[in-house]
């Protein structure tokens, strides 16, 4: 096969959501992926791998582990997503439509009916309830074939352009009395979202909060937390980041923040709830922040 009928790393991260690392360490552990490599030496990742890595990020993301599903093969992870995806669950009526509209390609009309849901439900509900929802169902569209990658881009963007503006007008009224919050990634993890709804809740509070965005190396979530005088870091992984990473990597923040300042991590990673890091909450639910503010810093709840 002509390795430039291939699809180079940064496209294969893209379109099926796993990091770079976590194709390079599969490669290096399983043998799978294994990409051809062009004129430059460059790894070029051939269409039908892609595909396979399409269907593991979904199955993994339902508590399937790498190994196992690269022991049964090709037909065995189709069969998998198959049984994974019939029968489909129930989808509202909002949902189905924003579906329909992102198909369509009509930015203002994702647009309006985001806001519109937004106005409805307010922040709060649409940040702990209907975001992630909807979050869940354009996921699922995009693995059954349904969205294409730059669909769930376009929604992703509309998203982010709709929450922060009321986030940052809530940023003029911070409580004195709340914890500075720092939201980021570690550098393997790539979606934005989950800092994003963990950033509204608790703008919510009255927390200063900082959203550092994704992918940032460890060393630098150390030294952002001391430049902005965090008391509280919060990051947040997705199902396909590499589980032994996230064990590190917090274990490592662990180590070198302060013993005040808390640690939260949050997300649909499996091994959020398989392995504990000591001195690390995980936060099952978004919507469960202002519980947890008033538990770990006595911070009042301020209602909504």
């Amino acid at each position: 096969m002509d390795p430039y009928a291939g699809k180079p790393i940064s496209d294969v991260e893209r379109d099926t959501g796993l990091p770079r690392a976590t194709l390079r360490i599969w490669e290096r552990r399983y043998g799978f992926p294994a990409p051809l490599r062009d004129g430059r030496g460059e790894r070029m990742y051939p269409p039908e791998q892609v595909e396979q890595l399409r269907l593991m990020a979904r199955l993994i993301e339902q508590g399937h582990r790498p190994a196992r599903l690269l022991e049964g093969g090709p037909e065995e992870i189709r069969r998998l997503h198959g049984e994974a995806g019939a029968p489909p669950a129930p989808r509202s009526k909002g949902v189905s439509h924003l579906l329909r509209v992102l198909k369509k390609h009509d930015v203002g009309a994702v647009r309006q009916e985001l806001a519109a849901m937004l106005a409805r439900e307010g922040l709060a509900k649409f940040a702990s309830r209907d975001l992630p929802a909807l979050c869940q169902a354009v996921g699922e569209a995009w693995g059954a074939g349904e969205l294409d990658v730059h669909e769930e881009h376009m929604f992703t963007e509309c998203v982010q352009d709709l929450v922060r503006a009321p986030v940052a007008k809530l940023d003029a009224a911070t409580r004195p009395e709340a914890p500075a919050v720092l939201l980021t990634t570690f550098e393997g993890e790539s979606h934005a979202l989950g800092l994003l709804m963990a950033q509204a809740m608790f703008a919510l509070q009255g927390c200063r909060t900082v959203n550092l965005g994704v992918r940032l190396p460890v060393e630098q979530v150390v030294a952002a937390c001391k430049a902005h005088g965090a008391d509280l870091v919060g990051l947040s992984f997705t199902a396909t980041i590499n589980a032994a990473q996230v064990v590190r990597g917090l274990q490592e923040l662990r180590g070198a923040l302060p013993a005040p300042v808390r640690i939260w991590a949050g997300g649909p990673a499996p091994v959020l709830a398989r392995r504990s890091v000591p001195g690390v909450r995980v936060v099952q639910d978004v919507g469960d922040v202002p519980a947890l503010l008033a538990e770990d810093f006595a911070l009042p709840l301020r209602r909504q």
